[in-house]
């Protein structure tokens, strides 16, 4: 995925610190009330019990909160996380030498589990219901099934594209939970805390122009924090402000709707290119440069929910408001000229 301002990749040192902005309890977790409610209890009830949780799937747009929600939920459950990814599992032998080397009431965290191969997912069935896993020694007329005893262990699986898991898989998740993106008040409050963390001096006003130019996302909030951070220190006397927040976010080409640089080219695209729409998700990417894929995940939902996009049959097609934002109109059916 190329490098991008506003949903960048963690390089390693800025992965290091991210963890140190991360919660680790539930109380220290801002946003999506509900779900940390259920989660919550739920957890409360397996240690009163003192018996391992039910495996959870965690579903939502990248960057709010899902890695964070498991660590947490591991760490009030006084249990050892392991964390991997689908993409990493490439053979059942990596499945099988995760599972049997789980300790009793360990957590599994498979981020992007939509993107496990099929095959594997047939291992994971008997190994999330009734904690066995059945393995194939040798080949041909010699091969022979073993089943192993797998200690109780939690899965908690996260996914940007929840329609991408197979029924069976879905049905085997008894605790199946949505997250939203932030209101502006939500990511003030992350920002705050974010800010005392790093030892950086911000006011209410200045983590609040921040939080609104921030998508709705802790992930993004924190990535221009540390941008406007930067400067701060280099172009004002440290302190973040309103005034100095919005001449760094100028700088990095965000505007007031949260929109960057790529979301504008996107909807140019859309609109001076493609006549407005609808345009085929393989000819936009072409178009701006960018995998299919990370239009689909990173940019779209954004530009969908603010109303800048429609996403159709036929493909995309900008909004009134797209034309708007560019100072275009339509003109003759699919044309368009400046305002």
């Amino acid at each position: 995925m190329p490098e991008r301002m506003v949903s960048d990749v963690l390089t390693k040192p800025d992965a290091a610190l991210e963890m140190t902005l991360r919660p680790s309890l539930f109380s220290e977790f801002t946003g999506q009330a509900k779900v940390k409610e259920r989660i919550e209890i739920a957890v409360q009830a397996a240690k009163q019990r003192g018996e391992s949780l039910d495996h959870i799937l965690l579903n939502g747009p990248p960057g709010l909160g899902k890695t964070t929600l498991a660590n947490i939920i591991a760490k009030s459950m006084g249990a050892n996380l392991k964390s991997t990814s689908g993409p990493t599992i490439e053979k059942a032998g990596d499945l099988a030498g995760l599972l049997t080397n789980l300790e009793a009431g360990d957590v599994l965290f498979i981020d992007e589990i939509h993107r496990l191969q099929k095959t594997i997912e047939e291992y994971l069935y008997p190994a999330m219901e009734d904690f066995k896993l059945d393995i194939i020694i040798d080949q041909g007329p010699n091969a022979r099934s073993v089943r192993l005893n797998l200690p109780r262990f939690t899965l908690i699986g996260a996914t940007t594209r929840s329609g991408l898991l197979t029924a069976p898989l879905l049905s085997r998740f008894p605790m199946r939970e949505r997250l939203d993106y932030y209101q502006a008040d939500q990511l003030q409050t992350i920002l705050v805390r974010s800010g005392r963390l790093l030892n950086v001096e911000i006011d209410d006003a200045g983590a609040l122009e921040i939080a609104r130019r921030s998508r709705g996302t802790p992930r993004i909030a924190n990535n221009l924090l540390r941008r406007v951070r930067d400067y701060a220190q280099v172009r004002g006397d440290g302190r973040i402000n309103t005034a100095l927040a919005d001449k760094a976010l100028a700088m990095l080409e965000i505007d007031q709707n949260g929109l960057d640089e790529m979301d504008k080219r996107i909807l140019e695209a859309i609109i001076v290119k493609f006549g407005g729409g609808p345009v085929g998700l393989g000819s936009l990417a072409v178009a701006v440069g960018e995998e299919p894929d990370t239009l689909e995940e990173v940019y779209e939902p954004y530009l969908i929910m603010e109303g800048y996009l429609n996403r159709t049959s036929q493909g995309r097609v900008a909004t009134e408001l797209s034309f708007q934002k560019l100072g275009l109109k339509p003109r003759g059916g699919n044309q368009t000229s400046l305002l």
